[in-house]
């Protein structure tokens, strides 16, 4: 932490300290709440921005590790979030999200990744720009996967009287969203894993290979299900939550075992 440039470390601590107020902030202060999280968000893109354009590193590069990508994915699914809320009720995840943020800020500062240098494949910013969107899109389909799945239960329990979630979110509505959100992370993981073959030399069946196939025949098999037999409700998320789970352990977890297992086993 103490080898960061400034111009990431201002970003990283205004973003972190405005995430902890949101979490700690009660939703009845909904303006406030609300101001925490743009402000952290804004700070949380400026520093993903210098991640990714090294401004003011020594040497010019990005970063790439688990913790910058965890990062990008929980911005993306935050930048759902503030799109989405324009929109339709979702105030109740506000401080959820909040607590994501600080832990994604958090690691990408205390586990940076490695530095690699811009001057290298010519695709592979556009190759892992696309694995990004990806997990961010996947991301949000699990946050609206598990509100569909709190207001089924609710359904279930008799706690409500219409089929509604807890924010009062229309249920069929969110059904809709959850897999409209799972079809623009299956058509962008599709086109980073096409990419991602165009420019390997060699390819290479390596543990993030495989896992990322796994989990695009998940979610493939999830939308075949959907169109062909109307899959819905539990069955549909289990599936979600199976894709995601394995997409996770692809470059995320790969790259966890390897920076911090692995170095400390080393050490």
């Amino acid at each position: 932490m103490s080898s960061m440039p400034l111009t990431l470390v201002v970003p990283s601590a205004a973003a972190l300290l405005s995430y902890l107020a949101a979490s700690f902030v009660r939703e009845q202060a909904a303006p406030w709440l609300r101001t925490a999280l743009i402000v952290g968000w804004i700070a949380h893109g400026l520093a993903i921005v210098v991640d990714v354009t090294g401004l003011g590193m020594p040497q010019p590069g990005a970063r790439f590790g688990f913790a910058p990508a965890l990062s990008a994915t929980v911005w993306l699914v935050l930048a759902v979030y503030a799109v989405e809320s324009r929109f339709v009720p979702l105030d109740r995840v506000r401080r959820t999200l909040a607590l994501f943020g600080v832990v994604a800020v958090g690691l990408a500062v205390f586990f940076p990744g490695e530095l690699v240098p811009h001057a290298g494949e010519r695709w592979a910013p556009l190759h892992w720009m696309l694995g990004i969107a990806s997990y961010g899109l996947f991301g949000a389909a699990v946050l609206h996967a598990v509100l569909l799945n709190a207001a089924e239960q609710r359904l279930r329990s008799k706690a409500v009287p219409a089929p509604a979630t807890p924010m009062g979110l229309p249920l069929l509505r969110l059904e809709r969203l959850t897999f409209w959100f799972v079809g623009a992370g299956f058509a962008a993981l599709t086109l980073a894993l096409l990419l991602g073959a165009w420019v390997a030399s060699p390819w290479r069946w390596d543990h993030k290979t495989v896992f990322s196939l796994l989990g695009w025949l998940v979610f493939a098999a999830l939308l075949a299900g959907r169109h062909a037999f109307g899959w819905r409700g539990r069955q549909a998320t289990r599936w979600l939550y199976a894709g995601a789970a394995l997409l996770l352990l692809a470059y995320v977890g790969s790259r966890f075992v390897i920076e911090v297992l692995l170095t400390r086993a080393a050490g």
